[in-house]
């Protein structure tokens, strides 16, 4: 199985930003555990600021035979009608993850666009969420 794992802007300071929040591992260090986690399965790790390259790649995810994505859009999923749109079109298994918990912060978090048109979502347990969502698509797929 070839997971596509997405995340948006600011993931990439994760371990720099806000460690109260987020915690102190990297996106590189969560990378890392979930290849060891699940090293039965291949992965493909893309994260941008830059909301059109996650619309690629979610839109080219039918065309690189991905069996399932996981996504932490950050910022854009209370905001993002592209990202949206991109996955209402994909019939692949799709979950969405945060790793803090959205509906626990900020009045304008507790939407999600992208949810919407996701199989599940996932929030607040920290790198775990994304774990949880990788078997999300495990469960979804069989």
């Amino acid at each position: 199985m070839t997971i596509l794992i997405l995340n948006g802007p600011n993931l990439n300071m994760l371990g720099k930003r806000d460690p109260t929040i987020y915690g102190s591992e990297t996106l590189s260090d969560i990378e890392h555990y979930i290849q060891e986690t699940f090293p039965e399965y291949t992965f493909e790790f893309f994260q941008s600021n830059v909301e059109g390259e996650l619309v690629d790649q979610i839109q080219q995810s039918t065309q690189r035979n991905i069996d399932g994505i996981v996504a932490n859009f950050g910022a854009y999923t209370h905001t993002s009608i592209a990202l949206r749109d991109a996955l209402e079109h994909v019939s692949i298994p799709k979950v969405e993850v945060h790793i803090s918990n959205i509906h626990a912060r900020e009045e304008f978090r507790k939407e999600s666009l992208t949810g919407e048109v996701m199989n599940g979502i996932i929030t607040g347990f920290g790198r775990e969420s994304y774990i949880l969502g990788i078997k999300a698509v495990e469960l979804i797929t069989n």
